[in-house]
């Protein structure tokens, strides 16, 4: 299935993020991209704060994985972009991905592609202004409680 949400501003991808982190129940598999700077770790922030988390949302960048506490589930978000080789990260993804409890966000998971399973949400982000974005979301049908009737 597909869907497609314009934001015009930073509040309202916000509010679509935390819709979305409300609705989190544990065993989802989020994958981002867009350009650098296309406002992935935004999107966690708002997915974060939507489950509850009080914790502080940051690009792993440098660390490669965040972990954030968040009511009944526990966000795991990845950052691949500096990696060739995901080397022992591959091994925690897959335990990770085993977690009924865990969510998994990740950026830049073409080098993991062959441990993700095919049941995903996929948000591409595109920066259609300073503020404003254009999210297409591709997702498995178990997924669509997540995703239905989303608004901005």
């Amino acid at each position: 299935m597909t869907l497609q949400i314009d934001s015009p501003d930073l509040n309202g991808s916000l509010k679509f993020a935390e819709q979305i982190g409300a609705r989190l129940r544990g065993g989802e598999l989020i994958e981002l991209s867009s350009d650098l700077g296309g406002g992935k770790t935004t999107f966690v922030r708002g997915i974060a704060l939507g489950a509850g988390s009080t914790d502080h949302v940051s690009s792993p960048s440098f660390t490669l994985t965040n972990v954030y506490e968040a009511g009944n589930v526990t966000i795991h978000h990845f950052d691949f972009y500096r990696l060739d080789d995901p080397g022992i990260l591959r091994n925690e993804i897959t335990e990770v991905l085993m977690d009924s409890q865990a969510v998994v966000i990740i950026e830049w998971a073409g080098i993991i592609e062959d441990v993700l399973p095919a049941a995903r949400i996929s948000i591409a982000i595109t920066v259609t202004g300073e503020q404003s974005r254009h999210y297409d979301l591709g997702f498995d049908n178990a997924f669509e409680y997540l995703l239905s009737g989303l608004s901005i």
